[in-house]
């Protein structure tokens, strides 16, 4: 913290917003377009990876691309709207400007779906960064000089720990609490709304790192 401003990244799909019902909304369309039927509840309850990751289950990877394209042409019109934040994610950020630090958002999702969804919520963060994922997360998290990533999923343990950055872990998402402390996240809460307090502990202990996980 000496050499950089506090910064915490934040993943998004399941940490700052609840995206299932948009996203379910949107594979539901792409099934009637397509005439390929995708189980959107299934889907939806394994979000974090690439979308990409996701239709290959759906469609053979020759298509994939294409049905790529199709689903993020389709997602404004049926994924955002339908999109609320998740509770203590206004606060959470709030938390991090309070302390003087920087919010920046790390996700896997295509970034002008991302920054959409920031925008129509209103979440004021600092920087986003899109379409990297686990380790690759690590990117650019070393470029904002994050000490700290938050996010729902093993994956998300993954990118922070790549990046020498403090692994926080919410149980909001397809990972539970223990999975994602087998992971390896130093510090794991219920939700969001346990943030500003830990992050008042973390730094006034000097952001030498927590331990307590909360959930």
């Amino acid at each position: 913290m000496a050499a950089h401003p506090l910064t915490v990244g934040f993943d998004l799909d399941m940490t700052l917003i609840d995206s299932r019902p948009g996203i379910r909304a949107t594979y539901e369309e792409l099934s009637a377009r397509t005439g390929t039927a995708v189980d959107a509840d299934l889907a939806v309850s394994r979000l974090g990876p690439p979308l990409e990751d996701e239709l290959r289950h759906w469609f053979p990877e020759a298509r994939v691309a294409d049905t790529a394209a199709l689903y993020r042409t389709l997602y404004p019109d049926y994924a955002i709207a339908a999109t609320a934040a998740l509770p203590g994610a206004r606060e959470a950020i709030d938390a991090v400007h309070a302390a003087g630090g920087r919010a920046v958002v790390v996700t896997a999702k295509y970034e002008p779906s991302a920054e959409l969804h920031l925008a129509h919520l209103g979440l004021d963060v600092d920087a986003l960064v899109g379409s990297l994922w686990a380790e690759a997360k690590a990117e650019a998290l070393r470029a904002h000089h994050a000490q700290v990533y938050v996010g729902d999923h093993i994956g998300d343990v993954a990118g922070a720990r790549t990046a020498d950055a403090l692994s926080v872990g919410v149980a909001t998402g397809p990972c539970d609490a223990t999975e994602l402390r087998t992971a390896g996240a130093a510090v794991v809460l219920a939700d969001l709304t346990e943030f500003p307090s830990w992050l008042e502990r973390y730094v006034a202990e000097g952001a030498d790192g927590g331990d307590g996980a909360a959930a």
